[in-house]
C-alpha cells in the first residue's frame, strides 16, 4: 500500500465520520454505531480481497485512552458550576455508583453461570460490561434539555471514574483484606490532591505561555499526568474531569490573590480555542478508534447462538436495572435518560487491560461486540421513542 493510498483511506474515514454525524442529527442513530458498521464492512472487503493488513489491536488501547481523555475533558469544559446544581451532581454520582454496583453484581452472576469460573474472575470480567461509556453517552445527550445533558455528562463521567477505580481495585486485590480498602482510600486521596495541584499549575502555565503553540502543550501535559497516574493504578480520569470544570469556572472565584495570579486577560478566548481543539481532536480519535474496533472484530463468531443469547440477557439486565433506578430515584427523568446507557470505548479499554490470567474464553471479544453494538441500538431506538421529550434543536457533534 502506497503512502498516497494510505492518505486517501484516512481522509475518507474522516469524511465518512463527518457524514455520519450529519446522519445522526436526522435519525438519532449514534455516529459511533455507523463507524462500527463501516469498520466491519472494511474487514469483509479486506478478507474477500485477501489483503495483508497491520495488527491494529496493538494501537487500539492507546487510541482509546487518548479518545477517552479528550471526550471527558471536552464535556467537562461545557459544565458551569452553580450551587443550585449540587442536587443534580449528587444525583448523577449516586446514580452512577448504585447502577454500577448493581450491574456488576448481576453481570458477575451471569458470567458465573456461563463459565463456572471463580467468582473473583467473574467479578473482574463483569466490570467492563457495567460501565456507561461517556464517549458515546455524551454525544448522544446533545439533543436533550440542558439539565438532561448536564446530568448525562456528569453521570457517564462518574461511571467511567468509578468503573476504573473498581477495575484497578479488582485486578490489584485478588485477596481482599482491610489493607485493600486502606490502599483504595489512600489512592483516592492522593489523586484528589494531585488533581488540585495539577489544575492550579496548568492554569498558571496557560497564563504564562506566550508562544503561539499553547494548547497542544497543555493537552500533552494533561495526557502525560493521566498516564503516570494510571501507571500507579490511580484513577486519573478524576484529574481530567476536574481540570475541565476548574478551567470553565475559574473566573467565578472572587479571591483577590487568586485572580491576580491566575486569571489573565485572554482566558475566555483561550478556553474557546481549547474547547474547539479538544472537540476536533476527539472527533478524529473517536473516528479511528471505532472504525478499527469494528475492523478487528471477527464477525463470523457472531453465528454462535450462545453468544447472542447471553449477550441479550446481559443487555436486558443492564437496561432493566437502569430503568428501575431512574424510575424510582430521579423525578426529573424525561424517559430519554433511561436509554442512554451505552457500552463503548471505556468497556473496550478495560476489557483489553484485563490480565491474561483473568480472561475468560467464553466471554471474548465477540461477546463484548454484541453488548457494545446492542446497547447503542437500544439507546438509538429509545431516543427515537422518547423524541417528544427532546428539544427541537439540531444535534451538536461538539460534545
Amino acid at each position: 500500500m502506497t503512502t498516497y493510498t494510505t492518505l486517501i483511506i484516512l481522509s475518507g474515514l474522516v469524511i465518512f465520520s463527518y457524514l455520519f454525524d450529519l446522519v445522526a442529527s436526522k435519525t438519532k442513530l449514534p455516529s459511533v454505531l455507523l463507524l462500527l458498521i463501516l469498520g466491519i464492512g472494511l474487514r469483509i472487503l479486506v478478507d474477500n480481497l485477501h489483503l495483508h493488513t497491520f495488527n491494529f489491536l496493538t494501537i487500539l488501547p492507546t487510541l482509546g485512552t487518548v479518545g477517552l481523555i479528550l471526550i471527558v475533558f471536552e464535556g467537562s469544559l461545557e459544565l458551569k458550576y452553580e450551587r443550585e446544581k449540587n442536587k443534580l451532581i449528587k444525583g448523577a454520582f449516586l446514580s452512577a455508583f448504585f447502577i454500577l454496583i448493581a450491574t456488576v453484581s448481576v453481570i458477575t452472576y451471569i458470567i458465573y453461570q456461563i463459565s463456572g469460573r471463580d467468582l473473583y474472575i467473574c467479578f473482574a470480567n463483569a466490570i467492563p460490561f457495567s460501565v456507561v461509556s461517556s464517549a458515546i453517552a455524551i454525544p448522544s445527550a446533545a439533543a436533550l434539555s440542558k439539565k438532561g445533558k448536564e446530568y448525562i455528562i456528569y453521570e457517564s463521567s462518574f461511571s467511567d471514574i468509578l468503573g476504573i477505580i473498581l477495575f484497578n481495585f479488582a485486578i490489584s486485590n485478588p485477596n481482599i483484606s482491610v489493607s485493600s480498602f486502606t490502599g483504595l482510600a489512600g489512592s483516592t486521596v492522593l489523586i484528589v490532591i494531585v488533581s488540585a495541584i495539577s489544575c492550579i499549575l496548568l492554569l498558571y502555565i496557560m497564563g504564562k505561555i506566550s508562544h503561539h503553540i499553547k494548547f497542544f502543550l497543555i493537552l500533552s501535559i494533561l495526557i502525560m499526568v493521566y498516564a503516570i497516574g494510571q501507571s500507579y493504578h490511580l484513577s486519573s480520569l478524576v484529574l481530567i474531569l476536574s481540570f475541565g470544570l476548574f478551567l470553565n469556572n475559574a473566573d467565578t472565584i472572587k479571591h483577590a490573590w487568586f485572580r491576580s495570579k491566575f486569571i489573565y486577560k485572554n482566558l475566555s478566548n483561550d478556553l474557546t480555542q481549547l474547547y474547539q481543539l479538544s472537540a476536533e481532536s476527539a472527533f478524529i480519535i473517536r473516528t479511528f478508534f471505532f472504525v478499527i474496533f469494528g475492523f478487528t472484530m471477527n464477525i463470523y463468531e457472531l453465528n454462535d447462538q450462545v453468544v447472542i443469547v447471553n449477550g441479550l440477557i446481559m443487555l436486558a439486565s443492564i437496561f432493566v436495572l437502569r430503568f428501575a433506578y431512574l424510575r424510582f430515584f430521579r423525578k426529573e427523568n424525561s424517559g430519554a435518560e433511561s436509554f442512554i446507557a451505552p457500552r463503548g470505548l471505556i468497556s473496550i479499554l478495560l476489557y483489553f487491560n484485563l490480565p491474561p490470567a483473568l480472561k475468560i474464553p467464553e466471554v471474548g471479544t465477540s461477546f463484548l461486540f454484541v453488548v457494545v453494538l446492542g446497547s447503542s441500538l437500544i439507546m438509538s431506538i429509545g431516543l427515537l421513542l422518547t423524541k417528544k421529550y427532546i428539544r427541537a434543536e439540531p444535534y451538536s457533534s461538539k460534545i
